[in-house]
């Protein structure tokens, strides 16, 4: 099992973030987490990578908590909304300085940008990127360690169409080669096309299951079958 949430719980002073939460991410699946504003996603996220501190529970990747990887970068690849960079520097010496952290050759980066379409880019400076190239940036991270789970964090906003439809053909190949995805998306009908399983939180697990199991084989009942949950959750 690539993730495991056991019984997560969160507290800030009195307000409960999240509590009792509880969910599984096989190995080579791409797997939406979805929820209202203010439902727990970020901070569930952020408790699986050792950013917050459970009040209760505990959520590991490949069996153990985050901070106990050898290589997380190598093992574990992040993207997270809101977290912004140098805009002095060009993209390709920002991801120059990911793959020294990350303990990997810098032949990776050429790799990584050509990957996600930023290879004509790579020498202008981050000052001048679109919101969109930013979120292919941000995969490029993401991907540098050459991981087998990535965390990503609403990686469709900003995106185009276009960018869209590429970022679904991205997660499905690394998901097809064994890699595992977690993502969270407020683009309900984009996440029907692209994901295998879903977990629906509200502050605690509403739903975690295949995609088929929640809306019955219809990927276009998605919407209707998270609204109906979350209002009874």
């Amino acid at each position: 099992m690539t993730i495991k949430f056991s019984g997560f719980g969160k507290r800030y002073g009195s307000v409960t973030a999240v509590w009792d939460l509880d969910f599984e991410v096989g190995t080579g699946r791409v797997v939406g987490l979805i929820g209202p504003n203010g439902a727990g996603k970020s901070t569930s996220l952020r408790g699986l990578l050792g950013l917050v501190r459970p009040t209760a529970g505990h959520a590991t990747v490949f069996g153990r908590s985050y901070g106990q990887l050898k290589a997380p970068a190598r093992q574990v690849g992040v993207h997270m909304e809101g977290v912004g960079f140098e805009t002095g520097i060009t993209g390709r010496r920002h991801l120059q300085i990911c793959a020294t952290a990350a303990g990997v050759s810098r032949a990776r980066v050429d790799a990584v940008l050509e990957q996600v379409g930023l290879a004509d880019a790579a020498r202008r400076r981050l000052g001048r990127y679109s919101t969109g190239m930013r979120q292919r940036l941000g995969l490029a991270t993401a991907l540098i360690g050459d991981p087998g789970l990535l965390v990503l964090d609403e990686p469709a906003n900003g995106l185009d169409p276009e960018g869209i439809r590429w970022l679904r053909l991205l997660l499905r190949s690394f998901a097809d080669r064994g890699g595992t995805v977690l993502l969270s998306s407020h683009q309900l009908a984009e996440l029907a096309q692209t994901v295998d399983e879903v977990v629906i939180i509200n502050g605690r697990t509403v739903f975690a299951g295949s995609l088929d199991a929640l809306t019955g084989h219809g990927a276009h009942q998605l919407e209707d079958r998270y609204f109906e949950l979350v209002s009874h959750a």
